[in-house]
């Protein structure tokens, strides 16, 4: 009876640091046949202090958070190793040219109408505790935007 109430309080907690984020808009940019490379962009908004830590995809070998950053005059993208931090009560807007999930060793392309599921790692800053978001990002067509409002799916 005791494994079973450990069991049950670590799935409430899973349960409560998965509601810390909502994530809304997410979208990936279409790919051309042999890219190896593409962006997951969206909204996370956070009801605690949380820490984006990367991810895994089917359609993906590696999922990563990154940023792009002016240095001097030159537009520079690095992986963040220890995450993106989101406050308590904040958004955070991952878009091209700033921070972004990037999708890395495609196994195929990602053409537009298509969707694109992620799973996105995320630490609770406090408890340390971990967690996941599944997304469905619809592609959006080769050198698209983001795509009309119609098309967003909010999770």
């Amino acid at each position: 009876m005791k494994r079973l109430a450990i069991s049950l309080s670590a799935l409430a907690l899973c349960a409560a640091a998965s509601a810390q984020v909502t994530i809304t808009e997410p979208w990936v940019r279409g790919t051309v046949p042999q890219q190896k490379a593409s962006g997951l962009f969206m909204r996370i908004d956070a009801e605690q202090h949380v820490r984006l830590l990367g991810g895994s995809s089917p359609v993906a070998g590696v999922v990563e958070v990154h940023e792009m950053a002016m240095q001097g005059e030159v537009m520079k993208m690095r992986a963040l190793s220890h995450g993106l931090e989101i406050a308590k009560g904040h958004s955070l807007v991952l878009k091209p040219g700033g921070y972004h999930v990037m999708l890395m060793e495609l196994k195929q392309q990602l053409k537009a109408g298509d969707r694109v599921s992620v799973t996105l790692t995320f630490e609770d800053v406090a408890s340390k505790q971990r967690f996941t978001r599944e997304v469905q990002a619809p592609v959006t067509a080769l050198g698209g935007a983001q795509p009309a409002p119609a098309a967003h799916h909010r999770h």
